[in-house]
């Protein structure tokens, strides 16, 4: 009933609309057409809190919402945002930022207090933020998340409204591109305070400082946008607004785009794909830095047995699901971390990995002996086990193709189960699975983006993988000091995670996005934020 509500409700704005632009009665009887921008995100985010987002729906509402210490230009180098200069000192440990005077969306002033507060909020392990593992790069951070130091020994400080101090546990080459992440977004305390986790959920409550600001969300059908009038930058933003629309179903978002009621779409109909690429030119495909992969659940049997894991990973056919499903570009994936990270002597981290045993087609023979040496051979006595994935006709293509797969390549039968997004969020956060489709995209252009979320106490780490020799690894990559040592520890935690194949990669994706021809200058980054302060409608 709410997908069938969201479209009407898109079909009675297209009939106000002209190519993205909707009028707007303003006094004296005259009309005034609004540069508005209708994107189909697909997923309606769980929140648009900054502390606890942890999926790339609601990351893209909060980089139009927030603005950090830096944001990333075009090439996801770090600029200036709220911060207007910074020094570091000489042992590459303290960074002291200068703010400039800017607002938040009500016209309070933001402070560097405003920064400290936020950190130390996604490190409280009371908020039990997914992605506090991003800030154990501060100071005590991990101690803080702990509970074995207090907020006071975390080293982050205001120094004044305008100064804010951070103190480094190890030199760290890419932390003014973290400090671009939705994670270190600053938040208002006061607001927090009096309304609670609820303050991210009511347009009324949820202040930002950003390009734009929320004014609607009506869940799991829109959420309106509108210009930021206090936003220090605000002449560079030029549309008036953004409506977000949250169709699951991607032929129900094609047809709406082709109809000409939304003017963004990030996913068709893989069987329309072909017929997109060679007639349409709205029809684009961006790159992107993240995997495609299903995550096993190494607590629970069988699949506790790494035995197990290797078996269907060497089980499955790569080629097949890129060339037959997906069709937008999409390479196969033989280890976890994607192609396109370059290591100190220029070459590629995923070119340099070692062989893990899977390969474009199915090791059929490799994967039924290890099956059978797990105890399970031909499959006999292997239990029949349930396959989850969020709603989506791709997900449930792969799934499907891969249940076909165990079946014909190791005699197993799964069954395969489709949830609500928040419902899969939670089911797969809680660990009540035993197999999960998944995908991670980099949170920055570095390998330790796809490895440290399988430390034992990331709360990304859906594996429910507890191992100490790569915690350690991690920790030792984390404080080195030299490149070249660095990115030869993480190929060693690669190699851990790969051999104990906790995850089963499927394919690097790419990004097939549809956009009208009259919206211009939408950055779509590799990094699957989508930014548009400084996009403009042009007919």
């Amino acid at each position: 009933m709410k997908k069938v509500l969201s479209l009407l409700l898109t079909v009675v704005l297209a009939l106000a609309s002209l190519v993205g632009c909707t009028a707007n009665n303003s006094g004296g009887g005259e009309k005034k057409d609004l540069m508005i921008v209708r994107h189909n995100l697909g997923s309606d985010p769980e929140t648009i809190d900054p502390a606890l987002n942890a999926a790339v729906d609601g990351a893209i509402i909060l980089v139009n919402t927030f603005e950090g210490l830096m944001r990333l230009d075009e090439k996801d180098q770090p600029l200036e945002g709220v911060a207007t200069e910074y020094t570091i000192s000489e042992d590459m440990l303290t960074y002291t930022f200068k703010l400039r005077k800017s607002k938040w969306s009500d016209g309070e002033e933001v402070t560097a207090h405003d920064f400290e507060y936020a950190w130390k909020r996604a490190l409280d392990p009371a908020t039990a933020a997914d992605y506090a593992y991003q800030l154990y790069y501060i100071k005590n951070g991990e101690k803080f998340n702990n509970g074995e130091v207090s907020a006071d020994e975390v080293g982050v400080k205001a120094l004044d409204d305008y100064t804010l101090e951070v103190v480094l546990e190890a030199p760290t080459p890419y932390f003014l591109e973290l400090t671009a992440f939705p994670t270190y977004f600053p938040v208002r305390k006061d607001i927090i305070e009096a309304h609670g986790e609820k303050w991210a959920l009511n347009p009324e409550t949820h202040i930002s400082n950003g390009p734009f600001k929320v004014v609607k969300w009506e869940h799991n059908d829109i959420m309106e946008l509108v210009k930021n009038e206090n936003y220090y930058d605000k002449d560079r933003v030029k549309l008036d607004g953004i409506h977000f629309y949250f169709m699951t179903e991607s032929s129900t978002a094609l047809a709406a785009f082709e109809s000409g009621e939304v003017d963004y779409i990030e996913s068709m109909p893989s069987e329309e794909i072909p017929r997109l690429m060679k007639e349409s030119d709205e029809f684009k495909i961006f790159p992107n830095l993240g995997t495609y992969f299903y995550v096993f659940n190494t607590t629970k049997e069988p699949v506790n047995d790494a035995r197990v894991r290797k078996a269907l990973s060497m089980a499955i056919d790569r080629k097949s699901i890129v060339e037959v499903i997906t069709k937008a570009g999409q390479i196969p994936a033989l280890s976890f971390v994607p192609e396109g990270i370059t290591e100190p002597d220029g070459s590629d981290f995923n070119k340099n990995a070692k062989d893990y045993g899977l390969a474009l087609t199915p090791k059929v023979e490799e994967a039924r002996a290890l099956l059978a040496e797990a105890g399970y051979p031909d499959g006999k006595g292997f239990p029949k086990l349930t396959v989850i994935y969020n709603t989506h006709e791709g997900h449930k293509a792969i799934a499907e193709a891969i249940q076909a797969m165990w079946k014909d390549n190791l005699g197993i039968e799964i069954e395969l189960q489709n949830q609500e997004w928040k419902v899969f969020q939670d089911t797969r956060d809680n660990g009540d699975f035993v197999i999960a489709r998944h995908g991670w995209l980099a949170d920055y252009v570095d390998p330790m983006t796809f490895l440290d979320m399988w430390y034992s106490t990331s709360g990304n780490n859906n594996a429910h993988w507890k191992n100490e020799e790569f915690d350690r690894l991690i920790n030792e990559a984390k404080t080195a000091a030299d490149e070249k040592t660095r990115f030869e520890i993480m190929h060693k935690a690669h190699d851990l995670m790969m051999e104990e194949m906790i995850v089963m990669p499927i394919y690097y994706y790419t990004n097939p996005e549809m956009i009208k021809s009259y919206v211009k200058d939408v950055r779509v980054s590799p990094l699957g934020f989508v930014y548009y302060d400084e996009a403009y409608i042009e007919r």
